[in-house]
């Protein structure tokens, strides 16, 4: 077989625009477990986006882009639903700066010959298909990017937004994309490990050799997003998946203390999550758990146990047409740094 055999019905982005999950969430409301749970979450956020004096951090962990979120997360920075994004690097990197390439994601299948798919440089994300030859170019258009910017430290933040101006430089190639809309937005994107993705590679591929190049600052990432926590006072945290980009959001508080300049804890939580919180690890813990450490308050939070494919598509469709981001100001976070 081929790679064109594999590599032929691509992924397509939900629209959250092109149904009213509204009825459905409200029907949720008068159920149990986990329906309930995300009707309670519907309503926390719909109460978040309302409230227009705060900030709202989004946190991504988990293959999300490659599943078909992407646009669902776009249309939330281009409407000024979200002001600050905190993510995996592959989420940023691999797959929406990947497609902005004019790459795509190809439906797949889990049961399929693996030692078949590397011999045909196909890599696989469960279900889902990524040419390897096109990730290879992701990682050294990345290379290209760095080469162009002055050696010297550089924030997540800095650097995400380079790639946002290059995509604008050369054309986007897809309907959407995270990186672009941020850049275009002012929206600030924080990878706090950002090296654990393609941009690690294109980014090894610019310093090998070199005596001057650039680096990533982990430190300035966490001191510019404590900065916004400063900026803008009360926050609202909605995360899908846990890992870093949860325990980077939900630390910020706890910084604002350490510099003397103490902020409230976050006042809206919501989390999509899978994880078990039995192993005692930071991806599963609960909200409520984060208030113990001053993070997280526990008036408007809310744990909801299912997978983000599923849920987060019900979640910002009931938000887009409940219209409480209507008339939130753009804050441009962006233009701090």
């Amino acid at each position: 077989m081929q790679k064109s055999d594999f590599l032929k019905d691509p992924v397509r982005h939900v629209d959250i625009t092109a149904f009213d999950a509204r009825p459905l969430i409200d029907s949720y409301r008068d159920m149990a477990f986990q329906a309930r749970n995300l009707a309670t979450a519907a309503g926390i956020l719909h109460r978040m986006e309302s409230d227009h004096g705060c900030g709202v951090i989004l946190t991504l962990a988990g293959s999300l882009i490659s599943a078909g979120l992407k646009d669902a997360i776009a249309l939330m920075i281009e409407h000024d639903m979200v002001d600050a994004v905190v993510s995996t690097g592959a989420n940023i990197v691999d797959q929406d700066f990947f497609e902005a390439l004019g790459f795509r994601h190809y439906k797949g299948t889990p049961f399929v010959d693996d030692q078949m798919l590397r011999g045909l440089a196909i890599d696989r994300i469960y279900d889902t298909y990524i040419d390897e030859d096109e990730l290879r170019i992701c990682d050294m258009t990345i290379a290209e990017i760095a080469e162009g910017l002055a050696p010297r430290p550089y924030s997540s933040r800095e650097f995400i937004a380079a790639m946002g101006a290059f995509v604008e430089s050369r054309g986007l190639k897809a309907d959407h994309s995270i990186v672009h809309a941020a850049w275009r937005k002012g929206v600030p994107i924080f990878c706090p490990a950002f090296s654990d993705c393609s941009a690690g590679f294109g980014l090894v591929h610019h310093q090998w050799g070199r005596e001057q190049y650039l680096t990533i600052d982990s430190v300035a990432d966490f001191r510019e997003l404590t900065q916004i926590k400063l900026e803008v006072g009360e926050t609202g945290i909605l995360m899908l998946g846990g890992g870093v980009p949860k325990n980077f959001t939900q630390d910020v508080v706890v910084a604002t203390e350490i510099l003397g300049r103490e902020q409230p804890m976050h006042k809206y939580a919501i989390q999509l999550t899978v994880a078990d919180e039995r192993d005692g690890a930071l991806s599963g813990s609960t909200l409520k758990e984060a208030c113990s450490w001053g993070k997280v308050d526990t008036v408007y939070e809310q744990m909801v146990y299912g997978e983000a494919t599923v849920t987060f598509p019900l979640l910002v469709s009931d938000a887009w047409h409940r219209g409480g981001w209507r008339g939130r100001p753009a804050r441009r976070f962006n233009d701090l740094f």
